[in-house]
């Protein structure tokens, strides 16, 4: 995976006002931060944030962050810790960006596709996706962009644990081998009719009533 460029810039001033204004003027206020790295507030354009996030999910993204500052440009790698946004009109807010060295291996959560069709889903199973990220630890050039998994041969009560994925690159999965990731679940029993229900219930009443005479009655 390729580092892709985005451009920042210093900001100085904090506080909503600031922010609010920033916002008015699409940029879109953001903090870069890490283990040994001294917090840089930063702004970004709202639009190369939307183009980022066109590319796919951002928990496996990782970005070359270009920073100037009176003229000077450094850029640091990084991925996005965190993203706020408007719970309504989901507008940016605020942008946590979390430094990281290529040489030491990250944490990311990747999405899962399933590939073919479950044997099972002929014969009336449910394809069941239990899991639809699974978090990996590897170096911050080898982030796939999917973990494909073929469910071809699942039949009816079949899964697919973690445990039996198998892996290109040197990924280590953080979640427990037992964990399951895709299953197809057993159909559901088809309910009784409700005409034959009814017609039980009738015949039951009818003897409850009396309506029926018995034996001794008859003359």
């Amino acid at each position: 995976m390729n580092l892709i460029e985005i451009k920042t810039k210093i900001r100085t001033k904090t506080g909503n006002g600031p922010a609010r204004r920033l916002r008015m003027s699409g940029q879109i206020p953001a903090v870069l931060y890490g283990p040994k790295t001294e917090t840089v507030l930063l702004s970004v354009n709202k639009s190369d944030l939307e183009l980022l996030f066109k590319k796919g999910g951002i928990g496996q993204v990782v970005l070359n962050l270009v920073i100037q500052k009176n003229g000077e440009t450094t850029t640091r790698p990084a991925m996005i810790k965190e993203l706020q946004t408007h719970p309504v009109s989901r507008n940016f807010i605020h942008i946590d960006f979390y430094e990281i060295k290529m040489d030491q291996k990250i944490t990311a959560k990747i999405p899962v596709v399933t590939t073919g069709i479950a044997k099972g889903i002929e014969l009336g199973g449910v394809l069941q996706i239990i899991r639809r990220e699974l978090e990996v630890e590897c170096l911050p050039l080898e982030v796939p962009e999917s973990i494909e998994i073929d469910i071809s041969d699942l039949d009816v009560g079949d899964s697919i644990h973690v445990g039996k994925i198998r892996l290109e690159s040197e990924l280590e999965f953080l979640e427990d081998d037992n964990y399951t990731v895709v299953t197809v679940l057993t159909p559901k029993l088809e309910e009784e009719e409700p005409e034959e229900e009814e017609e039980v219930e009738g015949e039951e009443a009818e003897k409850e009533d009396g309506e029926t005479p018995e034996a001794g009655d008859e003359e």
